[in-house]
């Protein structure tokens, strides 16, 4: 079909698409609207009429899709600013309300959705919904940190049983074995004890499994092995197996002695009165031994404080092995200089050198600890050990002044001898517990920073590397390289709670072909 016009535009005719039969033949009046007139009318509508249908198809797409298109596409203004500003004003409001205590809370995001899509919760009560999920959230992790600092403190303070079967045994064998119980050193090596041309160290333990870690470690990295003698200090009742496992895993060249505190004519209670009251008064006691929860205001702290606290805590702090070192020089007065090793390190590096050091006079040749950024280990100031809104704190110490470590000390004992070090110890512990443990709370080290003050001389810090008992991200690089490790922390090699990573460190000295070990199930992890 085909639309013809005849050239004065009067005319319109509709023919067939052959064109031989005209089908419909119209005339247009000249007199009222002009062909022309109509023809361009109906050009305009066909362009406007689709755009109308496209309009009114984007209008109702608006409508239905919540006017996400709308906007974009006719230019309108997009409302979400407000809607945001308007819930924000809503939450302001809701930040210092208390959450409503008949509203019932979701106790997961799909029960959140769940519950507005079918209590149609406006926009208050919702952002009450979520203020008072995530205070019920926070405040279940808070109490579970805190209870996990707690199993981890009671974990540490508590003896493993593989340990505890080790010293068993071991005693039982010094009462059953001729060998267990043969003299240490032998007679025809005692003069070494007291020969200041060897190379003295002093080890205060009752963990049989540490001490035999420490002795290993220093004797298989030494140069001159020969030239190394040990004594190793321990309580009455591990005494019997401490010297059984010496006495039967001798570490030739090197010479060990091993002695009871009670086997010291030296200490007595008239010599050490303050100690006695630290082991014997009730309040002390209760204090290490008692609840750690009872009167505590959880709320008041935070867990890095509270796990500080309960570290400051351990019973090991009462005991007379841990306060030993102070009455070294009376223990051993034939000698002139020594190393002082906790139970928790490992020597990785030949020590010999710490010998030739020169103290410049010093007694104490010790690692600073405010030499570092790590908060846990090598920042520590004075102010990190004492209270200083006590007045005897403020009148005597300097918070800003460097703490130094415990657990590797270079000795001069001669120098030592020249000074009130042991008297300074004995009168601020005595002012301590009279002012019911409010001056410090941790140990034995804020007592001997004091005493010691003026009579350390800092070593390198390469020598005594801290902290691989307080955090699993030491760098393994630098542990590698330093010449003593030290566990120092809850988180000990020999314990569950030891960082898997450090542990090696540790394992790698401890003889796992022994019959004793093996029977007592140590194994290496």
């Amino acid at each position: 079909m085909q639309l013809h016009f005849s050239p004065s535009m009067r005319s319109i005719t509709i023919s067939s698409n052959n064109g031989f039969i005209d089908l419909m033949k119209i005339k247009v009046a000249a007199c009222h609207i002009s062909y022309r007139t109509v023809f361009h009318t109906i050009l305009i509508l066909a362009f406007l009429l689709p755009f109308v249908f496209i309009l009114t198809a984007v209008v109702t797409l608006e409508d239905c899709l919540g006017r996400r298109l709308g906007p974009k596409f006719l230019g309108r203004v997009d409302d979400s600013p407000r809607l945001v500003r308007d819930f924000y004003k809503i939450l302001n409001e809701v930040k210092t309300g208390e959450v409503p205590p008949d509203l019932k809370l979701p106790d997961s995001f799909d029960q959140l959705v769940s519950d507005m899509k079918n209590n149609h919760y406006d926009a208050k009560t919702f952002a009450f919904v979520v203020k008072g999920m995530m205070d019920k959230f926070e405040r279940e992790i808070r109490e579970s940190k805190f209870a996990e600092l707690m199993n981890k403190h009671f974990a540490a303070s508590s003896i493993p049983k593989g340990i505890h079967c080790l010293s068993l045994r071991l005693t039982d064998e010094y009462s059953s074995n001729a060998l267990a119980r043969r003299q240490l050193p032998p007679p025809e090596l005692l003069p070494t004890l007291s020969d200041n041309s060897y190379h003295h160290f002093i080890l205060s333990t009752d963990n049989i499994l540490a001490a035999s870690v420490v002795v290993t470690s220093t004797v298989q990295s030494s140069l001159k092995p020969e030239k190394i003698v040990f004594h190793v200090i321990t309580d009455k009742k591990t005494y019997a197996g401490m010297h059984s496992w010496f006495a039967l895993n001798p570490v030739s060249p090197a010479i060990v002695e091993v002695r009871g505190i009670h086997q010291f004519d030296w200490l007595t209670r008239e010599n050490v009165p303050v100690l006695e009251a630290v082991e014997n008064q009730n309040g002390i006691r209760n204090y290490y031994h008692g609840n750690h929860i009872l009167g505590a205001n959880l709320s008041d702290t935070n867990p890095l404080k509270f796990a500080s606290k309960l570290q400051a805590r351990s019973p090991k702090y009462i005991s007379l092995l841990n306060h030993l070192r102070i009455y070294i020089p009376e223990l051993f007065p034939n000698l002139d200089k020594v190393v002082f090793l906790d139970d928790d390190v490992v020597v990785q590096r030949d020590l010999s050198p710490l010998w030739e050091i020169d103290l410049n006079g010093k007694v104490n040749g010790a690692v600073e600890t405010c030499r570092g950024e790590d908060g846990w280990v090598m920042s520590k100031h004075l102010k990190n050990y004492f209270n200083f809104s006590h007045p005897l704190i403020a009148n005597h110490l300097d918070p800003d002044e460097c703490a130094w470590a415990y657990g590797m000390n270079v000795f001069d004992l001669r120098a030592w001898r020249a000074t009130n070090i042991r008297e300074t110890y004995h009168s601020w512990l005595k002012e301590n517990l009279q002012s019911n443990l409010t001056m410090w709370k941790l140990g034995t080290l804020p007592p001997a920073l004091i005493a010691f003050k003026g009579h350390v001389h800092p070593i390198d810090p390469s020598w005594h590397m801290l902290g691989l008992g307080y955090q699993n991200k030491t760098n393994v690089e630098n542990v590698k390289m330093a010449a003593v490790i030290h566990y120092n922390g809850q988180s000990k090699p020999w314990l569950q709670i030891g960082f898997e990573n450090l542990r090696p460190f540790w394992t790698k000295y401890v003889n796992y072909s022994n019959d004793f070990v093996r029977n007592c199930h140590i194994l290496d992890s």
